[in-house]
């Protein structure tokens, strides 16, 4: 694969991409702006074992800053770009849309201008299932409609699919876009629902449900998300756009029951009202990827949150 800049590297999906690279054996560029919506330390936690591989640098700066990826491209002989650095998050992208707007397009643009110059070949864009909204068509497949967006977040990263198909058309830019259905697991963000609900059953709290708790996800475990990425590396040629996701459905109130299991606690349920901007149901058709990249994913529901709570515990020693 040569040299990868991973953008987002130290985050949730971000640092344990890079942990699989160096341990394959690749050059790993991790670049991190340690946005303040969560610790710098967690952060920098998730990286803490790559930090004395000789493979592995850390740059940290912002994707918007011309003269930043100027030196890091013009220091690097960069073969591709895994860019996962985003302002994330459906509810607060209702409250800052212009900032979602400026770091998700813009800084997506200001970096596939900066591969173009460096000549860069290969570029996978980390989408979203957002941006399918609130389809009626389940399984979503790839070609499903995406023109009705409901959040900010997923009209930027909307956005950056077509600026990322401009690249290509205009500069023969191989590209993948690669669509995350709810990615969990270790390292999980504090505010995203499994981390959130492990820690307020774990703690006694009260676990806000939005809805009935009839609402419906495709939970993907991270493991699965990093293959799907280094296929995509492998095997995209021109510019494809695949599903990552598990293509199982699971209730907003099984998720809760799967979490009171691994925990061995129950769950204070608070039912508030629906919220703007999330959608009812998300399931991945994974034909497209099966197909092309060979992704199937491994592990369920059941595992995966065993597996996170069991991460949960070791970090609330910390």
């Amino acid at each position: 694969m040569g040299t990868i800049l991973v953008t987002g590297g130290a985050g949730f999906i971000g640092s344990h991409l890079c942990e699989r690279l160096v341990r394959e054996g690749q050059e790993v560029i991790c670049l991190d702006v340690f946005d303040s919506f969560y610790s710098k330390q967690a952060k920098l936690r998730n990286i803490a074992s790559m930090k004395e591989a000789e493979a592995f640098h850390l740059y940290e700066g912002d994707i918007r800053d011309p003269a930043l990826l100027e030196d890091l491209f013009g220091h690097h002989a960069v073969d591709a770009v895994v860019h996962l650095a985003a302002k994330a998050g459906v509810r607060p992208s209702l409250e800052v849309p212009r900032l979602y707007t400026d770091v998700n397009v813009t800084g997506t643009a200001t970096l596939l201008e900066h591969a173009r110059l460096f000549k860069v070949k290969r570029f996978v864009f980390g989408s979203s299932s957002s941006v399918y909204g609130n389809s009626d068509e389940v399984p979503l497949p790839e070609t499903a409609s995406t023109n009705q967006p409901v959040s900010p977040y997923a009209a930027s990263k909307r956005a950056g699919e077509l600026l990322a198909y401009t690249y290509h058309h205009l500069y023969g830019m191989d590209v993948a876009c690669l669509r995350f259905f709810t990615v969990y697991g270790p390292r999980q963000r504090p505010e995203m629902a499994i981390h959130k609900f492990t820690r307020l059953i774990d703690q006694g709290e009260g676990v806000s449900l939005f809805g009935d708790g009839s609402s419906s996800r495709d939970y993907t475990y991270v493991d699965d998300i990093v293959s799907g990425i280094l296929a995509s590396l492998d095997r995209t040629r021109g510019y494809q756009v695949f599903n990552l996701g598990r293509s199982e459905v699971v209730r907003l109130k099984d998720l809760v029951a799967h979490i009171e299991a691994a925990l061995g606690k129950q769950a204070k349920m608070v039912y508030q009202s629906e919220q703007p901007g999330d959608v009812r149901r998300t399931c991945a058709d994974l034909t497209h990827s099966r197909r092309t990249l060979g992704y199937e994913p491994k592990i369920g529901i059941q595992e995966g949150i065993r597996r996170f709570v069991e991460w949960y515990r070791t970090q609330a020693r910390v």
